[in-house]
């Protein structure tokens, strides 16, 4: 499921995978893919040039596990982990969509790029769900820049942005009140 997981928000080299899950070793890590391609819950592929590189990105069937892993983020949020643990960006941006509260954001509609540790993901909230894939944003009305302890306090933790963007630990770029909206439905 980590696996799955890091694949969720879209596709990834080797490298980037074994560096989310960090406890896995490569040979580990080689098995459960090959493991899961056999199963076709993942495809690996060559970008094309310039970057011709190979990456793994869930098969249709794979992505049918999503509302499963959200339901089980959702299961396991009061049983939070210590502040100091470690957390992907893809396990931090995972975790968003498990807190997500349509009814907080009504009938609003906006997209963004939000950058956390610089890898960029495109978000959008439309018809009360919130859709997060990886990827720059085109047309959005806020760029929220951030790192994994700053998104993880200000999420789950109550750290308001007005205090984090006078720490430098967060910026927002166009729209802040679409930003403040985005904050305000993601609030656990």
């Amino acid at each position: 499921m980590l696996v799955v997981r890091e694949l969720l928000l879209g596709p990834k080299r080797f490298s980037d995978l074994l560096a989310g899950l960090p406890s896995a070793s490569p040979n580990v890590l080689s098995q459960r893919l090959r493991e899961l391609e056999d199963a076709g819950v993942l495809q690996r592929r060559k970008l094309e040039p310039p970057a011709a590189a190979w990456v793994y990105h869930l098969t249709p069937r794979g992505q049918e596990l999503e509302p499963i892993l959200l339901a089980l983020g959702r299961w396991g949020a009061p049983l939070s982990s210590p502040p100091d643990s470690d957390l992907s960006v893809d396990a931090l941006m995972v975790a968003l969509k498990t807190v997500f509260d349509p009814q907080v954001i009504g009938r609003f509609r906006a997209q963004y790029e939000i950058i956390v540790d610089s890898e960029r993901f495109r978000a959008e909230i439309a018809r009360g769900h919130f859709k997060l894939e990886r990827g720059a944003a085109t047309g959005a009305a806020a760029f929220i820049d951030t790192n994994v302890p700053t998104l993880r306090s200000i999420v789950f933790e109550g750290l308001s942005l007005t205090r984090a963007e006078r720490h430098g630990r967060l910026r927002i770029k166009g729209d802040r009140e679409a930003a403040k909206r985005l904050f305000e439905s993601l609030a656990s």
